[in-house]
């Protein structure tokens, strides 16, 4: 790949989906438009976003341009961990062993269960009466 186009990629955790532009810079994050921090407020959040970075060691070297949507925060963070990790791997194959091991290149795919006909929730049913 060049050095300046940047790398594309999606991440996808429960309904939350997010497209990841990613390209050589200073390490500035940006999600939807406002700053990392301030989006995902919390440290295990931001942490949760900068895995990848931590495990290749390459924190300072990408400016990443995030537009997340659906789910909430949670599903959010998975999301886009999912898509740098992917990007990372774009950009340099050889990462793939490290980001394997650690398990941020599988997709989680657990999902909410859908309600059934005939009940109040996937798995609730009415109450029953005998008599």
């Amino acid at each position: 790949m060049s050095e300046t186009a940047p790398i594309t990629t999606t991440g996808r955790r429960k309904t939350a989906i997010a497209r990841i532009r990613m390209q050589p810079g200073e390490g500035k994050i940006t999600v939807n438009g406002r700053s990392m921090e301030d989006y995902f407020p919390t440290i295990t959040q931001q942490n949760g976003v900068l895995q990848p970075f931590h495990i290749t060691n390459q924190s300072q070297m990408w400016d990443v341009v995030v537009r997340a949507e659906g789910g909430g925060i949670p599903g959010q963070v998975g999301a886009v961990r999912l898509g740098i990790a992917r990007a990372l791997i774009k950009h340099d194959p050889e990462l793939r062993p490290s980001l394997k091991k650690e398990g941020l290149l599988t997709r989680d795919a657990r999902m909410k269960e859908r309600k059934k006909s005939g009940q109040p929730g996937a798995r609730k049913r009415f109450q029953f009466s005998k008599r």
